[in-house]
């Protein structure tokens, strides 16, 4: 008679019932609570403060420049996570921990920093304008560099555990069946690669929309032109107008968790056609 398998942690009934008390005071209770408080506006005054002018552009502003950021970083992740892997070069160690330093670095160090950097007088704005005449600071260019610096880590951390366990086999055999790179990336590395990409760039596209310390010294905070959504937020707080700050928040929750479950799903039908093959 075969011996009873020892669990290293408690059984299902008790490890599930830890996971959703931790689950309901850490996520559900704050998110409940929240729309709650946005209800007691009622239908009507959450549709006109979701919809005033104001909101709707600082809403359009953080879509927009969320939704470059993330694309850029899409790009630059893979290349970046693909040095990392693939090749070895002095101080690889240090730039692999150097990905990481937005998460340990405070936004509001990050968003001055930035800020100064891409001043009009700043050692990266100052050329820039004087050649090109590209302003970033103060402008929708520089909330977009503020939100690329912010979320590079969760793009390279998704997809670099994918391209260390692909074997280099495959590649060899595209190669010597006379695949060019193109194509042997796009056939062979592409599909391995997919859903920790669309991963990478929904958490960054989600992080970025919703991001405040960083950007909000670097926009300028224009109403209509850099003023973003989380910035709208804190106005409707510091006017004690709580019940509209939360209307705006339930709408960035709203985008967020769309963004979240279009991609969960792309990669369900992704990977569900994949075994089918």
């Amino acid at each position: 008679m075969s011996k009873a398998r020892k669990r290293i942690i408690p059984g299902f009934g008790i490890s599930l019932g830890i996971t959703l008390s931790y689950m309901s005071m850490i996520v559900l209770i704050p998110f409940m609570s929240l729309s709650f408080q946005a209800t007691k506006l009622g239908f009507g005054g959450f549709l006109r403060a979701v919809t005033d002018p104001r909101t709707l552009a600082a809403c359009k502003v953080s879509f927009l420049c969320a939704f470059v950021g993330a694309l850029i970083n899409s790009v630059m992740g893979l290349i970046l996570a693909w040095v990392i892997t693939r090749y070895r070069f002095p101080f690889r160690k240090l730039i692999d921990g150097l990905i990481e330093l937005p998460f340990a670095l405070p936004t509001a160090v990050a968003g001055i920093s930035l800020t100064v950097l891409t001043t009009n007088n700043g050692w990266l704005g100052k050329p820039l304008f004087d050649l090109f005449g590209l302003r970033i600071a103060y402008t929708r260019l520089g909330i977009i560099l503020a939100i690329t610096f912010i979320t590079i880590p969760f793009v390279v951390r998704s997809i670099q555990p994918v391209l260390e366990r692909l074997p280099r086999d495959y590649e060899d055999a595209g190669l010597l069946l006379g695949a060019g790179p193109f194509t042997v990336f796009r056939k062979v590395i592409l599909p391995e690669i997919r859903p920790a990409l669309l991963t990478g760039f929904s958490l960054a596209f989600a992080r970025g929309l919703g991001e405040y310390g960083s950007v909000i010294f670097i926009a300028g905070n224009m109403p209509y032109r850099t003023e973003i959504a989380p910035l709208v937020i804190m106005i409707k707080l510091e006017q004690f107008n709580y019940g509209e700050a939360t209307a705006v928040a339930v709408l960035m929750l709203a985008f967020s968790f769309a963004i979240m479950f279009v991609v969960n799903r792309f990669q369900a039908r992704a990977g569900f056609f994949a075994g089918e093959h």
